[in-house]
């Protein structure tokens, strides 16, 4: 039953994401580390990863899991996000700019993806039977205050009135 729910909410290209980047994973000595699925992650950014970057990369990434392994510094993380604060304090990340680039997409992916179905959920909201006919931009603009509502709080009314009033003459002052 969770299987199945878990292939309902992850599409078959996320669930492959997902694998790839838990190469990355610094947990048991690197024990996830496969350097042809970190080179498959590589290949779904083309505007990040050009041709001759994908074959600098593969040289990297085993440069990168050898001094890894070999080191027991590195050995003791459980996450990616303190990989990437330690190389970034201990400078690797310029030894290894490459793979650093692929941990920094690994930690910014699932955000961006948290993004999208927390706007989803929104749309539920704002896009109810009463409302079904309004046009795309004015619902975009719904959808921008109701997602922005911190933003949108902290908006004085009287601003937003003044505004309204010297846009143009009005039969009635607001």
């Amino acid at each position: 039953m969770q299987l199945q729910v878990l292939n309902n909410r992850f599409s078959e290209a996320n669930t492959y994401l997902l694998l790839c980047m838990a190469c990355l994973n610094p947990s048991n000595s690197f024990m996830a580390f496969n350097k042809e699925n970190l080179i498959r992650l590589a290949k779904f950014y083309p505007s990040d990863f050009l041709g001759t970057d994908i074959l600098a990369l593969d040289s990297q990434l085993q440069n990168y899991i050898f001094y890894m392994r070999s080191n027991d510094f590195f050995l003791e993380f459980q996450g990616v996000s303190e990989l990437a604060e330690k190389l970034v304090s201990t400078r690797k990340h310029e030894t290894y700019p490459l793979v650093y680039l692929l941990v920094k997409l690994a930690l910014t992916l699932p955000v961006a993806t948290a993004t999208v179905e927390r706007s989803f959920s929104a749309l539920k909201y704002v896009k109810n039977e009463l409302r079904n006919r309004m046009g795309d931009q004015w619902m975009n603009d719904c959808l921008v205050v109701y997602i922005e509502k911190d933003v949108a709080y902290s908006i004085d009314n009287e601003t937003i009135m003044q505004r309204f009033q010297n846009m143009k003459t009005r039969k009635r002052q607001l």
